[in-house]
């Protein structure tokens, strides 16, 4: 019988999360190293992960969403989203280009992110309670990135989203347009983007694809967040998940997200 994670074991993943960060060398799958990681070990070593981040003067800018799409979710078998953690040094301006090697494997998706004016949370949280407490939506680029394999070299096991929710979710950066609109002044089912990598549509997908409406995917967090007894606060950016497939960016890609009459962000890596 596999032996249960304990807190040493959450701790010690989050360490070595923190030094690929730094070293930018990715670290072995966790789920190989332990494989009777669940969900709730999970979300203990992101935890493990967002104390030391405090610990080192960072702060919580928001909350994003991953795994929203029907076509991630297969691919992962699996059938809930997850979460992650946008921390103060994650925030680039439109239009600004990423430092050459501040990343391992950089990728992009575009997403419609949800700005708070007031506290939303508890697990009965309902679509008009987000709506509420939304001051304003915007046109976004997360930026991803992957601090382990993405697949191991001897086995060729592929990471899962264990994996994935033990490394923040793949966070890495946020890019917001300069548009701003109410929460309740479109359809968002139907806001999508032409994403351009150098001046090439790579992908293109609609907010429908985002748990069929992205304001359902901020309740589903706020009702995640009730389990770990989390609440979303005022001020807090949430990228409620990608309707696109992540697009790769290495060293001298331009990125343009058109948005349409919903606005566009752009992000360049050195």
């Amino acid at each position: 019988m596999t032996p249960p994670m304990t807190a040493d074991d959450h701790a010690s993943a989050a360490a070595d999360l923190l030094q690929a960060e730094r070293s930018r060398e990715q670290i072995g799958l966790l789920t190989l190293r332990h494989p009777g990681m669940g969900m709730d070990d999970a979300y203990e070593v992101q935890k493990a992960i967002y104390r030391q981040k405090l610990a080192e003067g960072r702060s919580v800018i928001g909350w994003k969403i991953g795994l929203t799409s029907k076509a991630m979710q297969y691919a992962l078998n699996i059938d809930i989203p997850d979460s992650g953690i946008l921390f103060d040094d994650m925030a680039f301006d439109n239009g600004s280009t990423v430092p050459a090697g501040r990343f391992i494997q950089p990728r992009i998706e575009a997403e419609i992110a949800f700005v708070m004016k007031s506290a939303v949370g508890g697990e009965y949280v309902t679509r008009d309670n987000i709506i509420s407490a939304t001051d304003y939506v915007a046109p976004s680029i997360e930026i991803l990135d992957t601090r382990i394999q993405r697949v191991d070299p001897e086995t060729n096991k592929a990471r899962t989203v264990f994996d994935t929710i033990s490394d923040n979710a793949a966070n890495a950066g946020i890019v917001l347009g300069a548009e701003r609109h109410a929460v309740d002044a479109f359809d968002l089912r139907w806001v999508g983007a032409l994403t351009f990598r150098n001046g090439e549509v790579e992908e293109t997908g609609l907010g429908a694809g985002v748990l069929n409406d992205p304001v359902e995917s901020v309740v589903w967090l706020a009702r995640r967040m009730a389990q770990y007894g989390q609440s979303i606060e005022p001020g807090q950016v949430i990228l409620s998940g990608s309707f696109i497939r992540p697009v790769e960016c290495p060293s001298g890609t331009k990125i343009h997200a058109d948005f349409g009459f919903f606005g566009s962000v752009d992000i360049n890596f050195a």
